[in-house]
């Protein structure tokens, strides 16, 4: 099963099972993780905003229009940000890093 690491708010890391096809979104409620997620990831907010670890960003699909628009009215907004109901769980995920940020915005 691969595993992916949230980095929570108050610098803590919790390395979770990422079940493959489920979203980053999907797998943070799976696991408890602080993450609200408004619109249920129908790409209508930015509260499930997160900000990927440098070294796994060039790995990810490019964002679509509509996600980099909804990321705009993000809080906390960095060069490595994205909306965790867009990122699908693949092989080459495993080990994957993601921080949340320092708090979020229901702008949807």
């Amino acid at each position: 099963m691969p595993k992916m690491t949230f980095v929570e708010r108050d610098g803590k890391r919790r390395e979770v099972e990422a079940p493959l096809g489920l979203s980053v979104l999907e797998i943070a409620h799976k696991h408890g993780v602080d993450i609200e997620g408004a619109c249920e990831g129908s790409l209508a907010c930015s509260t499930c905003h997160v900000i990927v670890d440098g070294s796994w960003f060039g790995k990810l699909e490019t964002p679509t229009e509509d996600e980099e628009d909804m990321l705009d009215l993000a809080f906390d907004l960095q060069e490595t940000s994205r909306l965790g109901c867009q990122l699908i769980m693949t092989p080459k995920l495993d080990g994957l890093v993601v921080k949340l940020p320092a708090g979020s915005r229901n702008a949807g």
